[in-house]
């Protein structure tokens, strides 16, 4: 399990995690492509709540509301539209609009032939506000960001590294 996040030039920021599951990919698929499981991955204190979209349809186009309070005053709305799906492969959504001035989520799953599955998520994204944005990002956006990743692994960890599945 790794994250890490790369910072490029003009403001554009690289968020890269990793792991392997000790799952078959097709199970690990299923729960990822139900947009009400991205609750038990994200941490309680980014109080993430989804206002539409919530069906488990999935499918290029759909459009996902968000509620997050991702500091304790700082309450904001964020819409997703899930971009591109290669079925069992990768899915990729992206920021309609939302805290980020570009946020572009790749979700990829790949089949071991030992039977486990890596997942990788690989996020490209840009904070608002030019040099302030930067200074936030540096000072609590970076390490927000780190935390919310590195305790969606551990969830992950958690739900299919589980014997009893």
């Amino acid at each position: 399990m790794s994250v890490q996040i790369f910072k490029h030039e003009g403001g554009l920021y690289t968020l890269y995690a990793k792991q392997t599951v000790s799952k078959e990919i097709g199970l690990l698929w299923d729960f990822f492509r139900k947009p009400t499981n991205l609750n038990k991955l994200t941490p309680e204190d980014v109080h993430f709540k989804i206002k539409s979209g919530k069906s488990d349809d999935f499918y290029e186009g759909k459009i996902i509301s968000y509620k997050i309070k991702p500091f304790k005053l700082l309450v904001l709305n964020w819409v997703t539209e899930i971009s591109q799906i290669k079925e069992g492969s990768y899915f990729i959504d992206n920021q309609v609009s939302g805290p980020y001035k570009m946020w572009h989520h790749e979700h990829h799953f790949k089949s071991n032939t030992d039977g486990t599955t890596e997942i990788i998520d690989k996020v490209k994204y840009k904070v608002p506000f030019y040099i302030l944005g930067r200074l936030m990002h540096k000072m609590f956006i970076r390490k927000k960001l780190l935390n919310i990743f590195m305790f969606r692994q551990k969830q992950i960890n958690d739900l299919f590294n589980n014997p009893l599945l």
